[in-house]
């Protein structure tokens, strides 16, 4: 598989998804293959975007070919590149997959390429089963999941997903590996400084796009919890809506800490996000449910505990009491950990177990174990 075209978002796309296939696409490279990215020319129709714009400003990612080619929604586009890629015939083909939307297209694209008998396909799916349910997710899902010879899954509950539709295919677990490609951990006064913040506060960090299932509200009501108003502690909300903000700004209100959680409710350029990592001192990931999240990928390369709940693959990422904290879901148990990390100075001995737990995470296993798997197909 000396040649590999990964199908995925990619710049000038914006998004976790988008910087990891590069990030991917860059190692691939290192390690000796010749690698393509086939993005999309229209990812999400207008309608159907819940943010303010997908694309970025910054500039591209030094080295990669980058194809902007696959329209989501037009069926002559899909035939099009698909058969481009027939064509050219890669040996491998690795699809990225986070939603079932973009199922038909994808799936279509893979059949058409691998008709050429000789392009194997693989996906990373990011999600198989979405947080938020729309009636046709699982036969677009399975459309998808029948054109792909074997999957990477990034937390084990993506995997049991995967074997709801494919019992018999391949699938491997590879944790995420580390998001490296943001830039050098920044010195918590020079990002606090450049954020605008004081250092008379110590301040949590959520971080990225606010969608129901993150869980923002529950931390919103922790930080009304009466041990936490006492503490001169300050919430940081970095990320975009993706939906109405008035509920959590209504919380805010209810718990009276309006002078307590700073918005910065717009997406964060990639030159910006190690300031806001690099002002805090624990980051939390409430979520109601989840798969695996970059954030704690980011967390791990910028060396900062982190408070995650127990949903998904998270608990897998983040090992109590070394790296930070796996909490139940609910308000009292996110406040508690909270208030035992800062009241007993937890901050220098987590940050030492993130630093020795992101050995775990690399991108050359990543590599390793798409090799391992085309083994199998």
């Amino acid at each position: 598989m000396e040649r590999i075209v990964l199908l995925s978002p990619a710049h000038p796309l914006r998004g976790g998804i988008a910087s990891s296939t590069e990030r991917l696409a860059q190692e691939l490279q290192q390690q000796g293959y010749a690698v393509r990215i086939y993005s999309f020319s229209l990812q999400y129709p207008a309608l159907l975007f819940p943010g303010k714009t997908q694309y970025t400003d910054g500039p591209p990612p030094p080295g990669l070919e980058i194809i902007p080619a696959v329209n989501s929604v037009n069926p002559l586009n899909w035939w099009k590149v698909g058969r481009r890629l027939r064509r050219e015939c890669p040996g491998l083909i690795i699809a990225r997959f986070w939603l079932p939307f973009m199922g038909p297209g994808m799936g279509a694209i893979l059949r058409l390429a691998r008709g050429n008998g000789r392009t194997k396909t693989m996906a990373i799916t990011d999600n198989v089963i979405p947080h938020e349910h729309r009636p046709g997710d699982r036969l677009l899902t399975r459309y998808f999941i029948d054109a792909v010879d074997a999957f990477i899954v990034m937390s084990r509950s993506v995997g049991e997903d995967i074997r709801q539709f494919a019992p018999e295919k391949p699938v491997s677990y590879i944790p995420h590996p580390i998001f490296d490609n943001y830039g050098p951990k920044s010195p918590k006064g020079t990002s606090r400084k450049h954020l605008g913040l004081s250092d008379e506060y110590g301040y949590l960090l959520f971080f990225g796009f606010i969608r129901e299932y993150k869980g923002l509200d529950l931390l919103l009501r922790a930080m009304g919890d009466e041990r936490i108003k006492a503490m001169k502690l300050k919430l940081l909300v970095a990320g975009e809506f993706y939906g109405s903000e008035e509920p959590y700004r209504q919380i805010i209100r209810e718990e009276g800490i309006e002078d307590r959680v700073a918005f910065h409710s717009e997406y964060i350029p990639n030159e910006e996000v190690r300031h806001y990592f690099g002002a805090a001192s624990l980051v939390v990931q409430p979520y109601k449910s989840a798969t695996q999240s970059g954030i704690s990928q980011l967390a791990y390369h910028f060396e900062v505990p982190m408070l995650v709940t127990n949903v998904g693959g998270l608990p897998e990422i983040v090992r109590d009491g070394e790296a930070g904290y796996v909490v139940e879901v609910s308000v009292e148990a996110i406040a508690d950990a909270i208030v035992d990390f800062f009241t007993h100075n937890r901050e220098a001995a987590m940050a030492e177990g993130v630093r020795k737990g992101k050995e775990r995470f690399s991108w050359a296993a990543m590599v390793k174990g798409i090799e391992s798997l085309y083994q199998k197909i």
